[in-house]
């Protein structure tokens, strides 16, 4: 159900029966004070202008050509030329039963089903995962959510960074050490150390590089510490990816050293399809743009025969295609490698790995600042650890907690500190518009008011506790009519009833901002009702039970698209 393309095709017949050229759209918008109307019709100004007619006099015509409608209650025209609509409130009505009878909070349009691939999170082999990652982890996640809940085959994959020359360092610097004592802590020290061996130390580079061959060549040693590296790690990754409520595991992953065997083949193609030529002893793929003048150069194999991530990520996408049969490709990397995807899709696109109906899209983000708008790291200058950043906000929610419980159980301290932490750095992320970078800041993450988890899970838990404390059975709220009694239920309700559309810009433009948004507005609503408005001491039975109703969808729309979001709800605090 969506209001606003119900009403929007109500009005464009308007505005054609007005004589108003059919390339204008109309322009629906939400009143800011209900009070004028519910939402107001915005394009009829521009169109009078251009069209050399008075503004009020058109959209009088348009208003008369709008068809008498059991959605809409009456409109009126403002002097400039606004028209504004007032949506009938048992029609609010009708519709919000809807919610309770659907298992999509009344999402009624049926997709095409596609097989949507998404890429994200992508770790480094032998490194923590830091708050680097943090982004491309919660927003490709909850993007996979929505998709697969609108009724797409989502596809995820984790495309970690199993190869090249770093396993050679470490192969070599690992040759004397005892496997059985690796971890992820030691491993990341033991890369570093390798590092700068390798930049300093001649012979240990020579090993290195020989290493790496060997295990280009399946060398069966250089395999074995290999796999025993890339399991480490994962392992490690899994578990974070479990205490953040994301949906990635081992069935996800990709690696770098899955698509070997495509890289000769790639170049080979690329070469005979006069897209790939020598320079410098190396293979490159010029890129040029659409007056046909060369922006930019691809090295996809260098002179040592050594194949590049380009080629990896060439053959990625002709992988997707061909094996996975996707529709639609999204990438959650952030915005630094634009100009690069932009590059290998044009080779995939000009190799013909892809057909014409298939979608490549590069969901950018930018970076998580601290308060002085740099990039948020420790004070010694390193990337924060996602383990870190997760126990930071488990012993902050603590805190928060025992002021309120001081004598809470600990295993329920345990529990409530890991929804309410977990919640607040996802709901920190996902809340602001992926193209920015934001500050992160633990004061507002944690608030109790405000647009955070922590508020809207709040707000869920007195929707829990009014219900309880009715002593009603939910199937007997079910079955009660909704009677919208003052103008805060009726903005409540037209906010509820905006799920479809939100949902829908999420799936065509990954922005879960928006989603955030309008949690954030219905408890908003919600919290006014609640603080005006004694819900289970109504003298009237029926009013009570409308909006113990209107209670109960308010509360199964938070902890939807708390879902949706990979935030978990909580019934009490």
């Amino acid at each position: 159900m969506n209001i606003k393309k119900i009403l929007s095709e109500y009005i464009y017949n308007a505005m054609i029966k007005a004589n108003i050229p059919p390339y204008y759209n109309v322009i629906l918008r939400k009143c800011k004070n209900i009070k004028f109307g519910h939402y107001q019709v915005n394009g009829i100004i521009s169109a009078a202008i251009n069209m050399k007619l008075n503004p009020y006099d058109l959209a009088k015509k348009v208003n008369n050509n709008i068809i008498a409608t059991y959605i809409i209650k009456k409109t009126n025209i403002s002097v400039i030329g606004h028209i504004n609509i007032f949506i009938n409130k048992i029609w609010l009505s009708e519709q919000l039963d809807k919610i309770l009878s659907s298992k999509r909070l009344g999402l009624t349009k049926q997709i095409k089903s596609q097989n949507i691939v998404v890429d994200y999170s992508s770790p480094n082999i032998a490194k923590d995962m830091h708050i680097g990652h943090l982004r491309s982890t919660v927003l490709g996640d909850s993007v996979v959510k929505i998709l697969s809940f609108i009724g797409h085959n989502v596809i995820q994959q984790n495309h970690i960074g199993d190869w090249g020359t770093q396993f050679g360092m470490l192969i070599a610097f690992l040759k004397d050490k005892h496997l059985k004592q690796l971890s992820i802590t030691n491993l990341n020290e033991f890369y570093k150390q390798a590092q700068i061996k390798y930049k300093n130390d001649v012979i240990f580079a020579q090993q290195s590089r020989k290493y790496v061959m060997q295990l280009h060549k399946q060398d069966s040693y250089c395999l074995k510490i290999w796999k025993h590296i890339v399991y480490i790690t994962m392992e490690n990754n899994y578990q974070l990816y479990k205490n953040l409520n994301i949906s990635l595991n081992h069935t996800h992953t990709m690696g770098e050293s899955q698509y070997n065997h495509m890289l000769p083949h790639i170049v080979l193609d690329l070469k005979n399809k006069d897209l790939a030529i020598h320079s410098q002893g190396a293979i490159i793929v010029p890129i040029y743009n659409d007056k046909n003048q060369n922006i930019d150069n691809i090295i996809i194999q260098k002179s040592d025969g050594a194949y590049l991530y380009a080629t990896t990520d060439i053959a990625c996408i002709k992988y997707r295609v061909k094996m996975l049969h996707a529709d639609r490709i999204i990438y959650y990397v952030d915005t630094r490698q634009k100009q690069y995807l932009q590059n290998i899709f044009y080779i995939a696109k000009k190799a013909k790995y892809i057909n014409k109906n298939v979608i490549l899209e590069h969901h950018m983000f930018g970076m998580v600042l601290n308060k002085l708008h740099k990039p948020f790291k420790t004070r010694e200058g390193q990337n924060i650890k996602l383990l870190d950043l997760i126990n930071e906000a488990i012993k902050r929610s603590k805190k928060i907690i025992l002021k309120k419980q001081p004598n809470i159980k600990y295993d329920k301290l345990q529990h409530l500190a890991h929804i309410i932490g977990i919640g607040a750095i996802k709901y920190a992320d996902l809340s602001k518009n992926r193209t920015s970078n934001y500050i992160f800041n633990w004061e507002e993450a944690l608030n109790l008011e405000g647009n955070t988890s922590l508020y809207i899970q709040y707000a869920y838990v007195r929707t829990i506790s009014i219900l309880e404390k009715s002593h009603m059975e939910q199937q007997k709220i079910q079955k009660s009519k909704i009677i919208l009694t003052n103008l805060n239920e009726i903005n409540l309700a037209i906010h509820l009833l905006e799920f479809e559309e939100i949902i829908l810009k999420i799936a065509q433009n990954g922005t879960p901002h928006i989603l955030c948004n309008w949690l954030y507005k219905i408890a908003v609503l919600f919290s006014v009702i609640y603080e005006t408005c004694n819900i289970l001491h109504q003298q009237n039975n029926t009013i009570k039970k409308s909006k113990l109703k209107i209670t109960l969808i308010t509360s199964q729309c938070i902890k939807q698209g708390l879902k949706l979001l990979g935030i978990q709800t909580m019934k009490n605090m």
